[in-house]
């Protein structure tokens, strides 16, 4: 049996197409090649389209399909992993009603605010193990209050995930992991929260039908078959948010087990076994893709929204013409500390760990006569590990102690003097493998389709690539403290 797996970025669409028996990834697609646009009517607004998502997810499994290493037919379940906390609408014809208000987008900021309070916070936290904060809830609450006409005329609400979902296959599904990150699961009652549906006066009938991660969330229509050389009738049988499926796709199912991510957000995901939360919110916690009501599996979730894209930006601004490989050399040459120069790298909207400010983007101690591009390159990427060092502290408070960290060698890992930096900051060892989304979507489907014995052995040939040891921590602790110490300047002055 053939598994594909569909990863819906922020950045672009990427599909794969996996043998289940083998494990093997037989061919491997994305579109657009050009990073995907985000837009932002407004300062802290982003959106997305969903449409776009739909056309580049065509897109990409056509370019998959026309490299003849498999052949389509033999498809025999779909996975999907997806960009978190974004919020679709949709009509009773199914039709999109708006763009999707993504997971960077602050508008509702102060809306989820209003909910902590009103709900209580000691209630919210142990109840939803959140405060509604800026997530998919508030997102809605925010459409109800500014579009009321629009509003009225949604059926069904749903994450990107359950929207390519819904046009491969014309059936709108959640699970209980999907509301989690909506911020609308109570986990005392092991149901959808009467708090947060009561306080925002929203119709139950707003929420999809909830099946399990691993089941059939549909089936392919005939006529997006015949559109995509597809058999009809192909079940989609896992749907996971990106976090919790780069967890599975590092095979990190286990409570204590730990994984982290640093595309165009950097992530630091742990599993739990017990019903942990943040006071504050900073870190928060959802139901992981095997949570189940006799087996509690939650996701510790820390996310800095600015690392691949504040890399990106400072590629397009001092990176002209070389690629990020070459950058990467570029900052290696430069030593520890990058001469002093300091980064603050959280300019991409409201930051949870930073109790939901607007930092900004800041460059410190800049010398004219001294720092160069290659400075830049390597401030940036100290910046960005020394954000997962503050964070993963905030996880450290609440009982995440992790010995190791498993990665994909992708994105900013591919950089030694990020990895190098991000090891020694965060004093954990970062384990790295050959992983990828689209592969833990596909790999993820076939769980679903009963295609493995267990979750494990969907991943018994995931390949180890290195073992990072952090060995200059003297070396880096003490231009980290600096970091910290202007990170809170920064935050007394807001």
């Amino acid at each position: 049996m053939l598994l594909l797996g569909i990863d819906i970025g922020t950045s672009s669409i990427k599909v794969s197409v996996v043998d289940a028996q083998t494990q093997d990834c037989l061919a491997s697609a994305q579109y657009p090649e050009e990073e995907s646009d985000i837009i932002s009517p407004k300062a802290g607004w982003a959106e997305q389209s969903p449409e776009m998502w739909w056309e580049h997810a065509k897109a990409a499994l056509q370019k998959a399909n026309a490299t003849g290493r498999y052949n389509p037919q033999e498809i025999g379940a779909i996975g999907i992993a997806y960009q978190m906390h974004g919020l679709v609408v949709v009509d009773k014809a199914q039709q999109v009603l708006r763009n999707s208000i993504i997971w960077c987008d602050s508008r509702a900021v102060e809306i989820g605010n209003k909910a902590f309070k009103a709900i209580g916070e000691e209630r919210s936290l142990a109840r939803l193990l959140n405060s509604p904060g800026n997530f998919t809830a508030s997102k809605l609450a925010w459409v109800k209050a500014n579009e009321p006409e629009l509003y009225y005329n949604i059926d069904k609400i749903m994450l990107p995930g359950d929207y390519v979902a819904m046009k491969l296959t014309g059936s709108i599904t959640t699970s209980v992991s999907a509301l989690s990150e909506g911020v609308f699961w109570d986990f005392q009652d092991d149901q959808l929260s009467e708090d947060v549906l009561n306080y925002y006066k929203f119709d139950r009938n707003l929420i999809p039908d909830i099946k399990p991660v691993f089941s059939e969330h549909g089936v392919v229509s005939k006529i997006v078959a015949e559109e995509l050389g597809l058999k009809a009738g192909i079940p989609v049988t896992y749907k996971s948010g990106d976090q919790p499926n780069n967890a599975l796709s590092l095979n990190v199912l286990k409570p204590g087990e730990v994984a982290a991510t640093a595309g165009t957000s950097g992530v630091i995901y742990g599993v739990s076994d017990k019903l942990i939360y943040d006071p504050q919110s900073r870190v928060n916690t959802f139901a992981h893709v095997n949570y189940a009501g006799d087996e509690k599996r939650l996701g510790v979730l820390l996310c800095i929204n600015g690392t691949g894209s504040l890399n990106r930006w400072i590629k397009t601004i001092a990176g002209t013409g070389i690629s990020y490989a070459e950058m990467n050399q570029l900052a290696s040459a430069i030593p520890v500390g990058s001469n002093g120069l300091r980064v603050i790298p959280f300019g991409n909207g409201a930051e949870r760990m930073l109790n939901n400010k607007i930092v900004g983007t800041h460059f410190h101690h800049i010398d004219l006569n001294l720092h160069t591009k290659a400075h830049l390159f390597r401030g940036v990427q100290e910046g960005i590990a020394f954000a997962f060092r503050y964070g993963l502290d905030i996880m450290r408070e609440n009982g995440m102690n992790p010995n190791i960290i498993r990665a994909g060698k992708a994105n900013l890992f591919l950089s030694d003097s990020f990895t190098e930096a991000f090891v020694n900051a965060t004093h954990v060892p970062v384990e790295l493998y050959q992983n990828d989304g689209s592969v833990g979507a596909a790999l993820g489907a076939g769980i679903g389709v009963k295609a493995f014995q267990s979750e494990e052995e969907a991943f018994t040939n995931s390949k180890k690539i290195q073992v990072v040891e952090p060995k200059a921590i003297d070396q880096y602790e003490p231009v980290y403290q600096e970091w910290k110490a202007l990170l809170e300047k920064q935050l007394n002055e807001i």
